[in-house]
């Protein structure tokens, strides 16, 4: 009898397992919503209906923090991310004496320019970067820093108000603020510290203004930190503390905020240690930014969150698979990276001749690795599929629709013989007829490392 037991019970196991492997390839998570890399500080700006993500950036090895670079990420959509990779870097201040130290920062447009403002630990100062785009090329017109203040120079973030007047607002432990000239890189008046440090303030203050009253997000509580905010008047203060947007837990020990509206809904961007968690059980600074809807009450405070949802936003629009689409826009991936490489016409150093082309392309892709887009809009079908690739030891793309193992919409195979230089199209027949939106997941085959993977189109 104990026996018949025990294998009923084992028979019940198996199948709960197998159901719950099911659904874990059914439901692909969308916290974090960036896995190709480590990013930290989330700073999103929306410009032309598109939400510009700015981050910092965790070394892949990093122990504490070793961190070089800001990176670019952009969507449209909420869900599908495209990474743009290194937007600026330390290198592009002459006057910073360190190469680890890229910490948070905020960009900001105002009369068709781009002002990124970068803090350099330390004391060194917060200095500022001008582009005449959101991509970028970002250059110092100061060659000085913006700010030099005290140690407590960290965690820049703007304000233009109503008026025309901007704000700039940082530091830890300690708020401190100064009114911008209207070039955005000179200031007017004395920097001005707040009287009254808003209540569980630790670092990362985000500012911002909606319906006459003005905002102040931070990571709040200590240790570890949520995301807390408070309420003024006045983007002089005094800051009334209101509570917790995103609550303070053991799933996160840092926070940063980034506050949006866009296309109707409003959003809170932070950041935890998710995508550490789900590779090692050890602990390390490789932080990974998350994302999630926020909602107002009708008295203008915000609805706390118990953390950033499992799903993720919904979707807000579709992805055009009839235009190139970059390899590395994703909601979604498994095993891969990116990586951004210069083509020229030779391969020494000493002659290589002109430059081809830059590409900023998915690597690292082994047997079944896979990335997920989002809402692929097909309309009234699609006839053949085109993917740039660039061999290695060659492989197999699959192209399922909907699920991992989904139906399959076209195979392409990817030999090790490379046609015409170190890029090549392939165009392959989709399989049967596809139409209207689905999710496509891009599924890797083969032995060994396979190939990079540049883009792709349907036709």
């Amino acid at each position: 009898m104990r026996s018949n037991q025990i294998y009923v019970a084992l028979t019940f196991l198996v199948i709960l397992m197998t159901y719950a492997s099911t659904v874990a390839q059914e439901t692909v998570p969308q916290r974090p919503i960036i896995q190709t890399k480590y990013t930290a500080d989330p700073a999103p700006l929306v410009y032309n209906d598109t939400v510009f993500l700015y981050t910092s950036h965790d070394e892949d090895d990093a122990m504490g923090f070793k961190m070089k670079d800001w990176l670019l990420y952009s969507s449209t959509d909420m869900v599908n991310w495209t990474d743009h990779g290194v937007v600026a870097s330390l290198d592009s201040f002459d006057w910073v004496p360190y190469e680890n130290g890229a910490w948070a920062v905020q960009c900001i447009e105002r009369n068709g320019k781009f002002y990124l403002y970068c803090p350099m630990p330390g004391g060194v100062g917060i200095g500022v970067l001008v582009a005449d785009s959101p991509y970028g090329p970002f250059k110092d017109p100061l060659g000085k820093p913006l700010i030099k203040n005290s140690n407590h120079d960290i965690d820049p973030t703007i304000l233009i108000d109503d008026d025309g007047q901007a704000y700039m607002y940082w530091g830890n432990p300690m708020v401190y603020y100064v009114k911008l000239n209207e070039d955005m890189i000179s200031y007017s008046g004395e920097i001005m510290q707040e009287a009254t440090t808003p209540q569980n303030y630790q670092e990362g203050p985000w500012v911002w203004k909606r319906n006459a009253k003005y905002y102040l997000a931070y990571a709040s509580t200590c240790c570890p930190e949520g995301i807390g905010y408070a309420m003024s008047d006045s983007p002089n203060g005094p800051w009334e503390y209101k509570g917790m947007i995103v609550d303070a837990s053991e799933k996160s020990r840092g926070n940063h905020p980034g506050i949006i509206e866009f296309k109707g809904k409003s959003y809170v961007f932070g950041h935890t240690y998710d995508l550490l968690k789900q590779r090692t059980p050890k602990f390390y600074e490789r932080r990974a930014v998350d994302m999630d809807v926020m909602e107002y009450n009708a008295d203008g405070t915000i609805k706390s969150l118990a953390y950033f949802s499992v799903e993720g936003p919904e979707q807000v629009g579709t992805l055009n698979p009839f235009r190139r689409v970059e390899a590395e826009t994703m909601a979604w991936s498994e095993g891969l990276k990116t990586r951004f490489e210069t083509e020229w016409e030779g391969d020494f150093d000493w002659d290589r001749g002109e430059k081809i082309a830059d590409h900023l392309f998915v690597s690292d892709i082994h047997n079944w690795d896979y990335l997920k887009v989002a809402g692929v809009d097909f309309a009234e079908g699609a006839q053949s599929v085109e993917v740039s690739v660039s061999p290695i030891y060659g492989g197999t793309i699959e192209i399922h629709a909907d699920t991992i193992d989904g139906p399959l919409v076209s195979t392409v195979e990817v030999t090790n013989i490379r046609q015409e230089g170190l890029w090549s199209t392939l165009t392959t027949p989709v399989n049967k007829t596809i139409t209207g939106v689905h999710d496509l997941f891009f599924v890797f085959k083969g032995e060994k490392d396979l190939f990079y993977f540049d883009w792709w189109k349907f036709n």
